[in-house]
């Protein structure tokens, strides 16, 4: 199986792209303005405390107070956990780490035990705990890293040494690669224990790396065979980076100059768009429906115009089969999370039914996030849960639709004046034309006008023409068209 991974940089957005054998698998986009905050640390201030759930607000500076609970302020575990009262007071000082992005209405979610991933290592600067990943099934090696981490840490003679956890990067690491990580985190955890000292609160102490990075640090595996990166600014930084941390795969950077846009060629931006509808159509004929709500994402399954060449339970069972393999790939892609619940075709035999389960388990190993599928329910649902650190596809790049009272997606103004962009450089590159003409609904030319008025003479600059605006009063907020002058 080929895998690549392919990186589109722009001033205003970041997108990377995971190819396994020519289909997209993930997609993963972060807005300059709008970064993800999982795994920064803050130095925040206790505003509010909340007896009866255990839990406190944290100001951490952003727009929402974030939520902590006792359970990860306290060194105990389970019921043992000593009451919120006992551990914070409101105006304290708290040194925290975002575990889970602001989401919708509900603020950051926070710990107070602290962790910082490199290539190969987690750090937990408060614990002494060393844990492997469980995707390290071999037991002989899983013995072998714990040694290593051991005497690594004897050989550097470090006080407090902390704890570490061997990520599934980790099999098969050299000794003196674990060194160079351990070496590289305590460094680092001393930059930020002196800043803890000095700095008020709140005050962001630690940022994780931008996609790109965290990209190469976090996806790459064995199996990776190609990482296309069509920004020569980033592609050097990158180098750079894999150099210093990652110089096993450094013959696998790629620096794409082609001039067609690097998710054209790969049929990504198609995908993306299709990977926002309801509706996912099945080779076979039948169809999934992905309905993605407030408290859990349905998933239902349908044979649509399948009607298979033998009979009728043979034709539900190919139908799931397939649908496990789409489920699987879905989940990745719109990077859906929390609870799932799946709503196969009813199958009589039993022996179909833990195939199809089995199917759905093996599909979703690939999978970085965790999962974990509990069984089947009374009325034949399939119940799992994704782990949910980061928005998904759909609330990255859509907003509710104010004409339908949210019960569909428009896509934001700034998403559509991305999309306008990339198509007049693809205009720019196929035509020869004086100028631009942009026909927009009104929001989307205010934005081209404002906030995206830098980036909109950066294009000019670029393509060497200029780009004129006019509202259409009748296109609805995703509808535009670039017209040659």
């Amino acid at each position: 199986m080929s895998e690549e991974i392919l990186i589109n940089i722009t001033p205003m957005e970041s997108r990377v792209a995971v190819v396994e054998n020519g289909v997209l698998q993930e997609v993963h986009v972060e807005r300059t303005q709008r970064r993800g905050i999982v795994g920064n640390i803050y130095k925040g201030k206790v505003v509010r405390v909340l007896p009866g759930m255990q839990a406190a607000f944290v100001d951490i500076g952003l727009e929402r107070a974030a939520f902590i609970h006792a359970s990860e302020i306290s060194q105990r575990e389970g019921s043992a956990v000593e009451n919120i009262t006992a551990l914070v007071h409101e105006g304290q000082a708290l040194v925290v780490q975002v575990t889970k992005d602001p989401i919708g209405t509900k603020g950051a979610r926070l710990t107070t035990q602290l962790s910082i991933p490199s290539r190969y290592l987690v750090y937990m600067p408060r614990s002494s705990h060393v844990g492997i990943s469980l995707k390290i099934e071999d037991e002989a090696e899983r013995e072998r890293l714990k040694q290593v981490v051991s005497d690594c840490v004897e050989k550097e003679d470090i006080k407090d040494a902390g704890g570490f956890i061997l990520r599934t990067a980790a099999e098969g690491a050299r000794t003196d690669e674990i060194l160079q990580d351990i070496r590289y985190l305590r460094r680092l955890w001393e930059q930020i224990g002196s800043q803890i000292q000095t700095c008020g609160a709140p005050l962001v102490i630690y940022e994780d790396l931008g996609l790109a990075l965290r990209t190469l640090r976090d996806l790459v595996n064995p199996k990776i065979e190609k990482i296309r990166i069509d920004s020569r600014e980033t592609f050097q930084k990158t180098t750079q980076f894999v150099a210093e941390l990652m110089p096993e795969i450094a013959d696998r950077l790629e620096h794409y100059p082609g001039e067609r846009p690097i998710f054209d060629l790969y049929g990504v931006e198609d995908e993306i768009q299709r990977a926002l509808e309801r509706k996912v159509p099945l080779k076979s004929g039948g169809y999934l429906v992905v309905d993605p709500a407030e408290a859990m994402t349905t998933i239902d399954v349908n044979t649509g115009a399948f009607v298979g060449h033998r009979n009728l339970e043979e034709t539900i069972f190919k139908t799931n089969l397939e649908a496990a393999t789409a489920i699987a790939r879905q989940l990745r892609l719109r990077n859906i999370g929390g609870i799932i619940i799946i709503d196969f075709i009813d199958m009589e035999d039993e022996e179909h039914q833990r195939q199809v389960l089995r199917t759905l388990e093996k599909q979703l190993e690939r999978d970085h996030a965790k999962t974990n599928i509990i069984g089947i329910t009374e009325l034949g649902l399939v119940q799992m849960t994704r782990k949910r650190t980061r928005e998904s596809l759909e609330q990255v790049l859509c907003e509710p639709c104010i004409a339908c009272q949210g019960r569909g997606k428009l896509k934001t103004p700034e998403t559509v004046c991305y999309e306008i962009f990339r198509e007049i450089l693809r205009e720019a590159r196929a035509y020869q034309a004086e100028g631009y003409r942009v026909l927009a609904n009104q929001k989307v030319v205010d934005r081209l006008l404002d906030e995206e008025s830098g980036n909109v003479a950066e294009l000019e600059a670029f393509i060497g023409r200029t780009i004129r605006f006019q509202v259409e009063s009748m296109y609805s907020q995703e509808q535009y068209d670039v017209v040659l002058l």
